[in-house]
This record gives structure tokens, C-alpha cells and sequence, in this order.
């Protein structure tokens, strides 16, 4: 029997949206569709978002569900190495780093 279940990309999804304050980044994952809000609050844990950004020196991430806005709010730390000011990297506010998170696969049924 096949299976049912299938990966693809949270871009599929959702779209986001990216900020910053110091070293702590904030992503907001806003589902295109009210209905995939559950799947997206399956699958788009603080530790698989933590796991994507271990890379970069992330230390915590802190998820906020907002069902009503069909809306999640990630806050991670220690993510931007320094923030504005102190990173050698070329985008220093993290607003590049939401397509990190919307490349992540999520599996559908």
C-alpha cells in the first residue's frame, strides 16, 4: 500500500516575515490557508526550528501560537552572531534567514 503522506517545502504553506532586536531574531510563519494552521503547529516545532538554525549558534527558540491570525511567532536566540552591529555577516538583521525557515520540508497527508 502506498503511503499517503508526503514532504514539501513550507513555502508551500506559508509565507514569513523576519525582524530583529540584538542577537535575537524573530520570524512569524503566517499559514496561506486557515486549515493547514494545525499541520503547521504539528510540524514547525521549536526544536526542528532550533535543529534548521543550530548551524548559526541559536540557543533557544521560543514558539507563540496565534490560531486566530492562522499565525506562528518564532523568537531565536543567539541567531544573528552579534546582531547589526557586531556580525561579520552580510545580513546582520536576519531578514534573509525566513527563507531558511520556509525551506524546511513538513510532511501533509
Amino acid at each position: 500500500m502506498q503511503d499517503p503522506s508526503r514532504s514539501v517545502p513550507l513555502h508551500r504553506l506559508a509565507h514569513a516575515r523576519a525582524g530583529d532586536k540584538g542577537n535575537r531574531l524573530n520570524l512569524s510563519l503566517i499559514a496561506h490557508r486557515a486549515e493547514d494552521w494545525p499541520l503547521l503547529a504539528r510540524e514547525v516545532t521549536e526544536a526542528r526550528v532550533l535543529a534548521l538554525f543550530a548551524h548559526r549558534g541559536a540557543t533557544a527558540v521560543r514558539r507563540y501560537d496565534l490560531p486566530a491570525l492562522g499565525a506562528f511567532n518564532f523568537v531565536i536566540e543567539d541567531v544573528l552572531q552579534g546582531g547589526v552591529n557586531g556580525a561579520l555577516n552580510l545580513d546582520g538583521h536576519g531578514k534573509s534567514l525566513s527563507f531558511l525557515l520556509l525551506g524546511m520540508t513538513v510532511e501533509v497527508a
